[in-house]
C-alpha cells in the first residue's frame, strides 16, 4: 500500500518500472511541469498497461509536495532525479515524505559538488565545496547536510540507507523521521572540513558536541579549531570547507539486507553483477572514518614510488603510544572479500563519452546534441593558430606602433 512519487518524471519511464517491478505498491503520481511530458507519459502508461497504478500529473513538482502536506497526504517514497541540482525541491519534501518514509535524491551538478564552482554550491546547498582526491565523497555529505539543515526546520531528521558516487552522479537515500530531540543532536552531526592545499592533509571541527548527561545528553558548542595558522606537516595554508555531514554514509544492515536479497534472487535484475560489486565495496567501507586519502596523492607528497595497495597498511601504536615498526609483508586482510572473488567493484564506463545528454528546451524539445556541438566547434583551435577569423580584432602592437609583422599580421592593423 505504499504511494511512490517520481516528482520530475519526464517519460514516466521509472513510474512505469515501479509499477511492474515492486510488489506492493498502492499507488505511484508521476508529475512534470511540461505538457508534452505529461502526454507522453499518459501514453507509456496506457501502453504498458498499469493504469491502474500510476497516475500522470502536470503540475510544479514543489506545489504538488506542498499540497499533499497541507491535505495530510503525505507520500511514503519521493524520487527527485532531476537534470542538475535538486536543491529548489528539498524543502518541500522533507516535509511531503511521511513518517519514517523513504527520500531518494539525484544531483548530476557534479562540477559545482566537486569544488569548481564553491560559491554556487554554498547558494544551493549551504556549504562551501572543495578541491580534493575527496570530492565526490565529500559531494555526498554535503546533499546529505543539506536535507538535514531543510528538514531540521521542521523538526525532522535524516537518517541515511545508502549513498552512492557512481558514473557522472551521486545518489542517497535517506529515511525522515521527526522528533525535537533528535532533530537538537544534529548540530553535533555537521563539520567543518581544514584541507590543506600543499600535502592535502585534511581535519573536521564539528559545528556541535553532544555528550552524555544522566540518562540523556547534554548539547553544546563544540570547541576548536582542530588545526594552527599552517599545516603542521608542510606548514602551508588550510581552506575551509563545508559543513558537511559527518556521520557514517550507510546504514550497514539495510546493505547486508539489500545484498541478501540478491542472493536470493539471482538473475532478476539485468544489473545484477553491478549492484553486487558497489554494495559489497560499500559494505566494507569503514563507517566512521569520514573523507579519505589516495595512496597516489600520499606518495606524490612524500616524493616516493606508489608502492602495490595491498602492500600498504598503517601501523598501530603500542600502548606507550609509540608506533611499532612498518611490515610490508602482505596482511591477511589486505585484500579485501570483493576483490578475491573478482565482483565489478568499480565499473566503466559503458560507452564513449558517457554522461548527461542534452538539457531539453523550455518550449519543448532537444537542445543541440553533444556531437553536433563538436561538429560545430571542430577545427575552432586549428583555425585561430592559422588566423583565420582573427582579422575582426585590432592588433595591440599595430596601435602602440610597434608591429613587426607588418601586412602578415593575422590581426587587423585598420583604425578604429
Amino acid at each position: 500500500g505504499l504511494r511512490v512519487l517520481e516528482a520530475l518524471a519526464a517519460s514516466g519511464l521509472r513510474s512505469v518500472r515501479f509499477a511492474l517491478e515492486v510488489p506492493g505498491l498502492g499507488a505511484v503520481v508521476a508529475s512534470d511541469s511540461s505538457p508534452r511530458a505529461a502526454a507522453l507519459m499518459a501514453r507509456n502508461v496506457a501502453r504498458n498497461g498499469v493504469g491502474d497504478l500510476v497516475t500522470p500529473r502536470l503540475a510544479d513538482a514543489r506545489m504538488l509536495m506542498y499540497q499533499s502536506k497541507a491535505e495530510r497526504a503525505p507520500f511514503d517514497v519521493i524520487d527527485l532525479d532531476p537534470y542538475g541540482s535538486p536543491a529548489p525541491f528539498l524543502d518541500a519534501a522533507v516535509q511531503a515524505v511521511s513518517e519514517g518514509g523513504l527520500l531518494c535524491v539525484t544531483c548530476t551538478d557534479m562540477a559545482v559538488m566537486a569544488g569548481n564552482s564553491a560559491e554556487t554550491c554554498y547558494s544551493k546547498y549551504g556549504a562551501v565545496s572543495l578541491k580534493g582526491k575527496f570530492c565526490h565523497e565529500m559531494a555526498l555529505r554535503i546533499i546529505l547536510h543539506s536535507l538535514d539543515l531543510r528538514a531540521n526546520c521542521y523538526q525532522r531528521f535524516v537518517v541515511p540507507l545508502l549513498s552512492v558516487s557512481a558514473d557522472f552522479y551521486v545518489r542517497v537515500f535517506v529515511r525522515v523521521f521527526t522528533g525535537q530531540a533528535k532533530v537538537k543532536a544534529s548540530a553535533s552531526k555537521q563539520a567543518l572540513v581544514f584541507h590543506c592545499v600543499g600535502c592535502g592533509s585534511h581535519h573536521l571541527q564539528r559545528l556541535g558536541r553532544a555528550t552524555s548527561h544522566g540518562s540523556g545528553f547534554k548539547y553544546s558548542a563544540a570547541t576548536g579549531p582542530p588545526v594552527g595558522p599552517t599545516c603542521e606537516f608542510c606548514h602551508q595554508r588550510h581552506q575551509v570547507g563545508g559543513p558537511v555531514w559527518a556521520e557514517p554514509l550507510h546504514d550497514p544492515a539495510f546493505v547486508e539486507g539489500v545484498l541478501a536479497a540478491l542472493e536470493r534472487s539471482p538473475g532478476r535484475f539485468p544489473t545484477e553483477p553491478r549492484l553486487r560489486g558497489m554494495l559489497s565495496v560499500i559494505a566494507e567501507e569503514l563507517s566512521d572514518v569520514p573523507l579519505y586519502y589516495t595512496l597516489d596523492g600520499l606518495s606524490s607528497t612524500i616524493r616516493s614510488n606508489t608502492p602495490s595497495l595491498l602492500q600498504l597498511r598503517w601501523a598501530p601504536q603500542t600502548p606507550s603510544g609509540e608506533p611499532k615498526p612498518a611490515s610490508f609483508e602482505l596482511h591477511e586482510d589486505a585484500n579485501p572479500s570483493s576483490r578475491r572473488r573478482g565482483l565489478k567493484r568499480f565499473p566503466e564506463n559503458p560507452e564513449a563519452f558517457w554522461g548527461p545528454k542534452a538539457r531539453a528546451k523550455a518550449g519543448g524539445g532537444l537542445s543541440p546534441s553533444l556531437q553536433e556541438k563538436r561538429e560545430r566547434l571542430q577545427n575552432k583551435r586549428r583555425q585561430r593558430q592559422d588566423g583565420a577569423g582573427l582579422k575582426q580584432f585590432p592588433c595591440k602592437r599595430f596601435k602602440e606602433g610597434n608591429c613587426p609583422q607588418g601586412d602578415q599580421c593575422c590581426y587587423s592593423h585598420e583604425p578604429p
